[in-house]
């Protein structure tokens, strides 16, 4: 038993997306982006960057793509990316809501989103 869990890890260790190669600390450290935006969650919607959400969505819905097709397959790196664009497309809603609580037309709405 213990050689069959050691050869578990071992391959694991070894493979071309295990911890000895990029494929695996890539998405391991960009979870780091994904927290910071979820405790963006707490701030105050008027500080929040349109453009910068924008910017986020729009790479993790790229990458999360192109994780897929790539050689290593990345679900790692594809679930990280998924959840990036998720997290920027809530804050995304929560500025275009916002926009539309203070009397801003869905135009003008989309306007002050791409302004920043």
């Amino acid at each position: 038993m213990a050689s069959a869990g050691s050869s578990a890890f071992r391959r694991f260790l070894n493979s071309e997306t295990g911890p000895k190669t990029v494929h695996f600390w890539a998405p391991v450290l960009k979870w780091a982006v994904v927290i910071a935006g979820i405790a963006d969650l707490k701030r105050p919607v008027e500080s929040l960057s349109g453009t910068q959400q924008i910017a986020l969505f729009a790479t993790g819905a790229i990458w999360t793509r192109w994780c897929l097709i790539i050689k290593p397959r990345n679900v790692m790196l594809a679930s990280v990316n998924f959840f990036l664009g998720a997290v920027a497309g809530g804050q995304l809603v929560r500025i275009a809501m916002y926009n539309h609580s203070i009397g801003l037309s869905a135009s003008e709405s989309v306007k002050a989103i791409l302004s920043g």
